[in-house]
């Protein structure tokens, strides 16, 4: 599998989003978002997908040109539009929000409104960690995952992170969808012709299946059970019923290229540790529990394992399947 050089990944990814329609800036930032996925192993949430906001910026589920804007604001509560572009941008602009309101009121929550897929969750936080706060993130998704006991696809797979910044240590990151897996790696599977396990997904009859292709047209099981189903409706209820973006199930399938415009979104809550208990207390408690914890040899701190990769992509270059490539120098040109 040939690798690539971080840089020139990412102008081949941005060269395919212009030439499909998106705006310098948007394509930049997407691009960008896209190539620290595949650094950090993510490889569902990488390049693979350009192909898909391509397809979608061609026939109109995305607007190429659309600038964010915040539409409302009180206090530490502030409401970005995404106006239908890709979403890196307007959740960009909604974190910055955040982070600035959170200085001045000690917390604030900016929601992202008629959006489209966010990546990589904990992506969108690192600005907020270098800026010594805690963050947090919520995105819903197209329909994926019924409600428990339900036999239709309700939920996304609404996946949730966390950035807890470290006195002279990386932050510690932690990321998951609520699905069993993400439904990226369910994507991937089917396009390598590869089976996925059994427990991952139900194809469309409500069945288990290990073959990614029914399992896109079926839905995925919730981490944990019921459990996860209501972290699931947790996370909807916080990006639609605050921000008005569409529900998972008003919003068609990322996995074909026509359908509407999904309209989904996000949320980010900013939290500065300055304003309750103190910076040198937050530290103190934070550097406690990471010392108790690695005092077992086995336990592995949340995001070491994604830097680990990023600093091993960024001297290496990332691992990129060559019939992917090709597609991508294609859509290029």
């Amino acid at each position: 599998m040939p690798r690539v050089n971080v840089d020139e990944l990412t102008a081949l990814a941005k060269r395919a989003l212009e030439r499909a329609g998106a705006g310098a800036a948007m394509a930049d930032a997407t691009a960008r978002a896209l190539v620290a996925a595949d650094a950090q192993g993510l490889a569902s949430h990488g390049v693979s997908r350009v192909p898909q906001y391509a397809a979608h910026l061609r026939l109109g589920r995305v607007d190429g040109n659309a600038v964010p804007k915040v539409t409302r604001s009180k206090g530490g509560a502030v409401l970005v539009d995404a106006a239908d572009g890709l979403a890196f941008p307007a959740c960009a602009l909604a974190v910055s929000e955040a982070i600035a309101r959170a200085r001045e009121h000690g917390v604030a929550f900016a929601g992202v409104t008629n959006s489209h897929h966010f990546g990589v969750a904990a992506a969108h936080l690192a600005p907020v960690a270098v800026a010594d706060m805690v963050g947090l993130a919520f995105g819903n998704s197209p329909s994926a995952m019924p409600a428990w006991g339900g036999k239709r696809a309700i939920f996304g797979t609404n996946p949730i992170a966390a950035v807890f910044p470290r006195r002279n240590a990386r932050p510690l990151v932690i990321d998951l969808s609520l699905s069993e897996v993400a439904r990226g790696k369910v994507m991937v599977a089917a396009r390598e012709g590869k089976p996925i396990p059994l427990g991952w997904a139900l194809d469309r009859d409500g069945n288990p299946t290990t073959d990614a292709k029914r399992a896109l047209e079926g839905m995925m099981l919730p981490a944990g059970g019921v459990k996860g189903a209501m972290l699931a409706l947790v996370v909807e209820l916080l990006c639609c019923a605050l921000t008005g973006a569409h529900m998972g199930f008003e919003a068609d399938t990322f996995f074909v290229d026509a359908g509407n415009r999904p309209k989904i979104g996000q949320a980010f809550l900013v939290i500065d540790p300055g304003a309750l208990a103190g910076p040198d207390v937050f530290d103190e408690r934070i550097e406690t529990l990471v010392k108790t914890m690695l005092r077992d040899p086995d336990v592995r701190l949340p995001g070491a394992r994604r830097d680990a990769l990023a600093a091993k992509a960024a001297r290496d270059g990332i691992e990129v399947p060559q019939p992917l490539l090709d597609q991508l120098g294609e859509l290029g040109r």
